[in-house]
């Protein structure tokens, strides 16, 4: 089997590693320092007690004071820690003669160190590393430092650079982690659950809605006997009362489908369990697509569609709703869908029919495919077609990728996400998305296990 081109990569510069300590020739007290090093970079989680690794290592082993400095948000050197007072230091411990160089210096009876940070993660730091510098190791006295010395120093300021840098940039990542969840409980206590009280709104005015209708219907009945017995009883106030509530019924349609469909999509998205565990978690249940999921979803997107003259075919075949044996989370596959519902919109394009005729059309539909995954393991594929050129094939081969965008989207507003987020979600379903140039456009497709599956 064929040794791939990243392992060999990975194999070579091991040989390269193995050469450079050859050439090092560090005695074993230093070796052994640098081992020692390591291992308590890797025990101990906080930066503090990484500082006073970082000191007390060559201490202990060279009988070598030290102070470490590092780089601050103003682009200073701040002392943080010294062998000979631990971390409590004050402004006159600090050595005045250390500045920051990209090179070794002799500053007094000291010798002082760059300390250079992971040029991958230096960006994530608070501060401007120049050079990759995050600060400067003082070591003293320097009497009789040979050069071996100042080689072995500078070698050890950059492992402390390198374990420095991922630790800061860890302790951010938890710090992160911590505000994320303390912000998604606040959005469940502040906008989720008062969200919920919306409910109770709507209903309360449907029903004044259909008060409306009842007192209308009376209203007419009762002046239908005033127009009898006076000829003079103005015409047309009932349709207008009439015209007013359907469209006080429109109106309430079309803000209660948009309150659930933005309720859906919090109450999913913001769901506790993905912060807490860093995953999609699914709330997974028996669901009529079309009804709780398809309809809500292009109905979003209709007149948007209609507007750019995009027919709207539903006829792509499938099979009957109760065929259909799956559980999903409903609030992530109505994601799905209202993603790619919006594509269609941007990119649906006209073009010239097998009978000749000049077609712009979005179509939809699912069939069943035996044996999808595995033996007796069936699966449904779900399909979203829209007309158009074909999807060039290095954008086709990318498209779900984070942030890819494709040629044709140079045009249209986005971020490349929404066919990522699509990929996460039926993925985490333990199914597949696919792209296929297909007759007169492309069909984008997602494969669900059935749920009797084995």
């Amino acid at each position: 089997m064929a040794i791939s081109a990243d392992m060999d990569l990975v194999r070579r510069r091991v040989q390269e590693k193995r050469g450079d300590y050859a050439r090092y020739n560090f005695s074993e007290i230093q070796s052994n320092a640098l081992k020692t090093f390591f291992d308590l970079a890797q025990e101990y989680d906080t930066l503090q007690n990484l500082y006073r690794v970082c000191v007390i290592v060559p201490k202990e082993y060279f009988n070598l004071e030290s102070r470490l400095y590092l780089v601050s948000p103003v682009n200073n050197l701040r002392l943080v820690c010294a062998s000979a007072k631990d971390l409590y230091l004050e402004e006159s411990d600090t050595n005045a003669a250390v500045r920051i160089e990209n090179q070794a210096y002799l500053a007094d009876e000291s010798y002082v160190f760059p300390i250079k940070g992971n040029r991958l993660l230096t960006e994530r730091l608070p501060f401007y590393a120049k050079d990759q510098i995050i600060g400067m190791l003082e070591i003293y006295p320097a009497r009789g430092f040979a050069d071996q010395d100042k080689f072995f120093f500078q070698k050890y300021a950059n492992r402390i650079g390198y374990n420095i840098n991922a630790k800061i940039v860890w302790q951010q990542n938890i710090d992160h982690i911590k505000f994320i969840n303390s912000l998604v409980a606040d959005i469940e206590h502040n906008v989720i659950t008062p969200n919920i009280h919306y409910k109770v709104f709507f209903k309360n005015l449907q029903k004044k809605i259909a008060q409306c209708q009842v007192v209308e219907n009376k209203l007419r009945e009762t002046l239908s006997r005033v127009l009898v017995e006076n000829r003079d009883y103005p015409d047309g106030i009932l349709d207008q009362l009439d015209e007013l509530t359907n469209k006080m019924k429109q109106d309430y349609e079309q803000v209660y489908q948009h309150y659930r469909n933005t309720s859906l999509f919090l109450e999913t998205l913001f769901r506790r369990g993905h912060f807490e565990r860093g995953q999609w978690i699914l709330r997974k249940s028996h669901i009529n697509f079309n009804r709780d999921i398809i309809t809500p979803q292009l109905e979003r997107y209709q007149k948007q569609l209609e507007d750019r003259g995009v027919e709207i075919d539903n006829r792509m075949g499938g099979i009957p709703e109760e065929d259909i044996e799956l559980t999903v989370d409903a609030g992530l596959i109505a994601q799905v869908y209202a993603n790619l519902f919006s594509n269609a919109v941007k990119y649906t394009q006209a073009v010239i029919a097998a009978d000749g005729y000049q077609v712009k059309r979005l179509a939809f539909g699912r069939e069943r495919i035996t044996d999808y995954f595995g033996q007796g393991k069936c699966g449904i594929k779900f399909n979203v077609f829209t007309t158009g050129s074909h999807l060039a094939p290095e954008d086709a081969a990318r498209i779900f990728d984070e942030g890819y965008r494709g040629a044709n989207a140079t045009s249209q507003s986005g971020t490349g996400h929404g066919l990522h987020f699509i990929k996460s979600v039926i993925d985490v379903h333990g199914g597949v998305v696919g792209y296929e140039p297909v007759g007169e456009g492309n069909n984008f497709y997602f494969i669900l296990p059935c749920s009797n599956n084995n």
